[in-house]
């Protein structure tokens, strides 16, 4: 009798402790209901003022939860320049989608003080931003703790680079518990994003010594891209790696893959190999199939390294520590 007591005993410990570690859709029902709403409004402020508001949120949110899990460290500024931020795979992530979220979480403290981690607010307005654009609203799970650890040096070789190929991109992916599947839905997000001109250079003036151009480039968007991208142009010159709907969150993306517009090796990969274009074919056909997909992958995304209760803290100022 003793024995069965006990080890009822220990079944509940187990879920309680289980559920403590869990986000939930309405974590903040009773402390903060109006979360979401009120970082909605933020968003579509920030939105209505520039574009740029919506892929560098949401890019932010891949970067920050690739690196340390989403947990907000992406946000930290140090004087030292050495937080992640300040890693050289984050340099061209942009000023709005820091200034999107910062400026949603002092609109959050200001009616829940302390009580909504930056880490959550991000993910919020990483789905607002979506919505906003034109893609299908989700609901997100919450109930993150801010991290505790934000360092340049731990960037490196935790972020997916322009030229990977379709096995590098899997394997990347995986170690974050994302499948193949997911991996392409997320590359979606390309759709309303843009680039620096040195990160595809190579593959439309140095690609091989028999063929300067990436043979798997449609020749004339290849030539669109010399004239937006001469040889030595000025490296702050971006342009969009979807040039048909750049301002729309829909699947032309994977329309212009199997077009040989995309952008990135790690685009076009995603259609020349035959293991993903089954899945390339599907997404540039099928809308619905696409936004069902990345929703989600995004909320697989969304629960990579999280931190709960006391692993980390609910950050006031989402660019400082408390301490």
């Amino acid at each position: 009798m003793k024995t069965w007591k006990v080890l009822c005993l220990l079944m509940v410990m187990i879920l309680l402790m289980r559920g403590e570690g869990q986000l939930m859709e309405n974590f903040y029902s009773s402390t903060c209901p109006n979360v979401e709403a009120i970082v909605q409004q933020a968003v579509a402020t920030k939105f209505s003022q520039t574009f740029v508001t919506m892929p560098s949120t949401l890019r932010l949110f891949f970067h920050d939860c690739f690196v340390e899990g989403c947990d907000a460290s992406v946000l930290i500024a140090s004087p030292n320049n050495d937080a992640e931020k300040d890693a050289p795979d984050n340099l061209s992530l942009a000023g709005d989608g820091f200034d999107t979220v910062i400026k949603a979480k002092q609109a959050v403290e200001a009616q829940c003080p302390g009580v909504v981690s930056c880490a959550d607010v991000l993910t919020i307005a990483a789905r607002d931003v979506v919505v906003l654009a034109g893609g299908s609203p989700f609901a997100v799970e919450l109930g993150r703790r801010d991290g505790l650890i934000s360092k340049a040096s731990r960037v490196s070789g935790n972020l997916p680079e322009p030229n990977f190929d379709l096995k590098t991109l899997n394997t990347m992916f995986a170690k974050h518990n994302l499948s193949q599947l997911d991996m392409i839905a997320l590359s979606g997000a390309h759709t309303v994003g843009f680039s620096h001109c040195n990160r595809f250079a190579n593959r439309i003036y140095s690609f091989s010594t028999s063929s300067p151009v990436d043979p798997t480039l449609d020749p004339n968007y290849a030539q669109q891209l010399m004239q937006s991208c001469p040889q030595n142009v000025d490296p702050s010159i971006a342009i969009n790696i979807d040039p048909v709907t750049p301002r729309t969150f829909d699947n032309t993306y994977f329309q212009n893959l199997v077009g040989g517009k995309g952008l990135f090796t790690s685009d076009q990969v995603l259609f020349t190999d035959p293991a993903s274009q089954p899945t390339v074919n599907d997404f540039a056909s099928n809308p619905s199939v696409f936004n069902g997909a990345f929703i989600t992958a995004m909320r697989k995304l969304g629960r990579v390294g999280v931190k709960t209760r006391n692993k980390g803290e609910i950050r006031l100022d989402c660019t400082k520590f408390n301490s």
